[in-house]
């Protein structure tokens, strides 16, 4: 298989371009370190487009090592010829490649087999070839009897089973359904056991396979297996086996009786052996697809949430809002460092919200707070209105509701009990409010991302699947940005490219030892070698070390030009001539004047900046036709929950996203994306809220 080629034509990208990156990640390299430092080989490929090379090499790697396997096996049968192994290796499908080996795979004895060991295979041959008519056929079949085939009618059965296994295993007959599920097959739902109605909207659902949506399949598959609904896929039953009995058939002069014969043979077949197996391949396939969609989507929603801006320079208060354990309170400096706790009780069933703001307002005072991060979980809302009269107490105080989704799994962990052991998980879980508002990515990455609260049906997907999604996904975050070795958790440190936990824990204990002071200190690392470092250096920052290129994302092997260029006037040079005269790629150059103007930039800086408030909205004070400035919260197949401020997300349905037509609304949108939108509906008994982009303009 020339795997080169075959992605080549797929990913539209140049097959010199493709072998390129195969040889990088066969030598060790990161993706994040190939599309960083190695933009003159790939030809500017982007971390996305090196990913798919990644995927797509490991699929027909895949179906590569499958192929070796079946021939090998079909080998030891002494049943491979030229003519099998040219067809198993000029097979590029899974499926395809699994429907050639069925014949040969150790299976229990199936009717089929049983009739051979009969016999019987001659019995069809000749009924196929000199039968005109029943009594002609069980005449036959008389000389066939022996023990255990005890009348003529059963040998001639019995023959067929031979002819149904066959077609059964024909891939051109296999793959007339195949065909038929792409174009017409429909997936038929209908109510079983839903005595709570939780999967009424799928009551009566038919559709078209290929218009069935992937959350529509993942809703559909979880009620199936609540035993809510029940399934089942609709063909063209009698079209198709119309399709095969003329594949089978051909140009073969048969006569009547041989044709009905043939016709009630591919009954049999279609019925008991093709259609379960291919109805359950079909059902394989929309569940695999709708996975693969979800888990994109999920990725989609997750790369810009750990992207989000920075609030940097500030001290912030961190609320975990609760109704009878009360609302805790930490207090982290413009670091995150951990200052101060404690419990207030501003609400029911304390209400001593006179207290509580007291409380805060001392805080605020004695730690110079500017913001305050309120989580969104339980009490969030009621908490909400006790910071917004303190708020009115307070000069140059702002808040902001931060998404709480997995932040009571950060302060179970081992990881939170490690970073915070004298405190109370609770009092971790505020502390992980203030540092989310402070730097998202650096505390979300201590948190696995499924639990992260956005994507969509992700407690249905194939996890072992999402969890590589998902960590791909935060590792090119993480070194899109680079790390700041001075307050960087080993868990930050751990998703840069080239280095594992083990080798991030002993950079952090280095770090905090005072040995690490330049970059190419990293390589004084217990199990730090050369080629980690190579990898590894480019994204790590040393905002203190005397090297000022240290803070920069010029990689280490790049200092001999970047020290050659400092002096110039960066924004009056040729820079083609410069890369010319200096021997190094235009890209790379490029990349190293871009760091030299902004020593220490943080990419996230260009991100719209986060929402703070310093008065609150309800439902009851939204009115149809008001236009609002809000966050985008998650983004699905249907559309994107948009954080109005108002303590429930409103839904921008995918039909009210664009003037023009979209399919998918990550065609338009990206999470944490700050958008105007304009109330179309309210409904104030089931707290839903409708919301439009159409015809908003700016606010």
């Amino acid at each position: 298989m020339d795997i080169k080629e075959i992605l080549s034509k797929q990913l539209d990208i140049s097959e010199k371009r493709i072998e390129s990156v195969i040889d990088l990640l066969d030598d060790g390299s990161t993706v994040a370190f190939i599309a960083r430092y190695r933009k003159e080989v790939t030809g500017n490929l982007t971390d996305v487009e090196i990913r798919e090379i990644e995927k797509n090499l490991k699929k027909y790697r895949n179906i590569e090592k499958r192929q070796e396997e079946i021939i090998n096996s079909i080998e030891s049968q002494g049943k491979l010829t030229e003519e099998l192994k040219e067809e198993i290796l000029s097979t590029h499908s899974l499926t395809i490649l699994e429907d050639i080996y069925a014949p040969y795979k150790s299976k229990r004895k199936t009717r089929a087999d049983i009739a051979r060991e009969f016999g019987l295979d001659k019995l069809l041959n000749q009924i196929f070839t000199e039968v005109a008519s029943i009594e002609e056929a069980l005449k036959l079949g008389e000389s066939y009897l022996c023990e255990g085939l005890d009348t003529p009618k059963e040998a001639v059965e019995r023959s067929l089973d031979i002819l149904a296994e066959d077609i059964a295993n024909s891939i051109p007959a296999r793959n007339i359904i195949r065909r038929d599920g792409f174009i017409r097959a429909k997936l038929i739902v209908s109510e079983k056991e839903d005595e709570k109605g939780l999967y009424e909207n799928y009551y009566g659902f038919s559709k078209k396979l290929r218009e069935v949506k992937s959350f529509q399949t993942l809703a559909i598959n979880r009620g199936e297996k609540e035993n809510a609904l029940s399934v089942k896929l609709e063909f063209s039953d009698e079209y198709n086996k119309k399709l095969i009995t003329d594949l089978f058939k051909e140009d073969k002069a048969y006569n009547e009786f041989q044709t009905d014969l043939l016709k009630s043979t591919v009954d049999d077949a279609y019925k008991r052996l093709m259609l379960p197996s291919i109805t359950t391949e079909m059902r394989n396939f929309l569940t695999d697809n709708a996975e693969e969609e979800s888990i994109n989507v999920f990725g989609k929603n997750l790369k810009p949430y750990l992207l989000q801006r920075p609030i940097k320079g500030k001290a912030v208060i961190g609320l975990d809002p609760g109704f009878r354990t009360g609302c805790k309170v930490a207090v982290v400096d413009q670091f995150g460092k951990y200052l101060d706790s404690t419990v207030i009780y501003p609400v029911e069933p304390h209400k001593k919200e006179r207290e509580a703001i007291e409380t805060l307002k001392k805080l605020i005072e004695k730690y110079d707070v500017s913001l305050i991060a309120l989580g969104n979980a339980t009490a969030s809302r009621e908490t909400e209105l006790v910071v917004n009269k303190l708020l009115k107490e307070v000069a140059h105080v702002s808040y902001a509701v931060v998404n709480e989704a997995g932040a009571s799994v950060y302060s179970a962990s081992s990881l939170g009990e490690e970073e915070f052991p004298d405190l109370d998980v609770t009092i971790r879980g505020a502390i992980s409010m203030a540092r989310r508002l402070q730097d998202p990515m650096a505390e979300l990455v201590k948190i696995e991302p499924k639990h992260i609260g956005i994507g969509q049906y992700q407690h249905d997907l194939d996890g072992k699947k999402l969890d590589e999604q998902l960590q791909k996904v935060v590792e090119d975050a993480v070194n899109e940005v680079g790390v700041t070795i001075n307050n960087a958790s080993y868990k930050l440190l751990g998703y840069v490219s080239g280095l594992n936990q083990n080798l991030a824990k002993r950079i952090e204990e280095d770090f905090k030892d005072g040995k690490l002071v330049y970059r190419k200190d990293l390589k004084t690392v217990k199990g730090l070698g050369d080629k980690t470092y190579k990898l590894a250096a480019g994204f790590l920052r040393f905002p203190d070390s005397p090297e000022m290129l240290d803070n920069t994302a010029v990689h280490p092997e790049s200092y001999d030009i970047a020290r050659q260029i400092m002096d110039k006037d960066l924004d009056n040079t040729n820079l083609e001539e410069i890369a010319k005269e200096l021997e190094v790629g235009l890209p790379t150059l490029q990349d190293i004047v871009t760091e030299l103007k902004k020593p220490g930039r943080d990419p996230r800086e260009d991100n719209p900046e986060v929402i703070t408030r310093q008065e609150i909205m309800g439902i009851d004070d939204l009115k149809e036709g008001m236009i609002l400035k809000g966050k985008v919260r998650n983004i699905t197949d249907f559309g994107a929950f948009v954080d109005i401020g108002v303590g429930i997300d409103g839904l921008v349905h995918v039909s009210k996203i664009s003037d023009k037509f979209i399919k998918n609304p990550n065609e338009v949108l990206t999470n944490s994306q700050i958008v105007n939108v304009k109330v179309i509906e309210i409904d104030k008994k089931k707290e839903r809220i409708g919301l439009s982009m159409k015809d908003v303009g700016e606010i």
